[in-house]
């Protein structure tokens, strides 16, 4: 896996096995429907490599905050911060809920928030993310959203971005909330929300 366009372009990020990638082609769509976001601060949450984040200052993000709960993760995390020598980059070694609750009190404000829960399929489940996702209607992405639409995490004018199963249906609103463009690769959706009072 490779950074796929910006200043770092071409170089290798460090992944894991067994954690499920955000595709080429899901990252190039994302960051074309975002534009550019040169100076803005971004927040990958579930960040499994942080491929995501370190593609965002590869494209001129100005901070990268990564958060992940698992190990092995982590691991490859550190490597890739070590590749790419970020300016300012903070690292959550965290569950989700947790480390939200921790930015919130910390009056952290990030211009894009993206998330790339675990998906899954069976009845109650409790994964690496530190969410536990109690029926299929309640997915792991549905229960994130709603603890990012309890705290207030999100800069004026900022994107939440959720990349989940495509029959994992979200919510039009959640809290402050609301979802204002989805966009379908394969099996892959992405939907964008942001603050209906901002």
């Amino acid at each position: 896996m490779r950074i796929i366009s910006g200043k770092y372009k071409g170089k290798a990020i460090k992944a894991v096995k067994g954690v499920r990638p955000t595709q080429n082609k899901v990252r190039k769509a994302l960051f074309d429907i975002l534009g550019d976001i040169s100076g803005l601060s971004f927040l990958e949450l579930f960040a499994g490599s942080g491929a995501v984040g370190f593609e965002a200052l590869s494209l001129g993000a100005s901070d990268l905050t990564l958060v992940e709960y698992d190990r092995d993760c982590l691991l490859a995390i550190k490597k890739n911060i070590e590749t790419f020598k970020p300016r300012v980059c903070a690292l959550f070694p965290q569950e989700a809920e947790k480390a939200i609750g921790v930015l919130y009190k910390e009056e952290k404000r990030f211009d894009i928030i993206f998330l790339d829960p675990p998906y899954y399929k069976g009845k109650a489940l409790r994964l690496r993310s530190g969410l536990t996702a109690t029926s299929l209607g309640d997915s792991l992405a549905k229960k994130a959203l709603q603890i990012l639409g309890a705290y207030d995490i999100l800069a004026p004018n900022g994107f939440i971005v959720i990349q989940h199963f495509k029959k994992d249906e979200l919510p039009r609103e959640s809290g402050k909330l609301v979802l204002v463009k989805e966009a379908r690769y394969g099996d892959t959706k992405l939907s964008f929300y942001s603050d209906k009072e901002g």
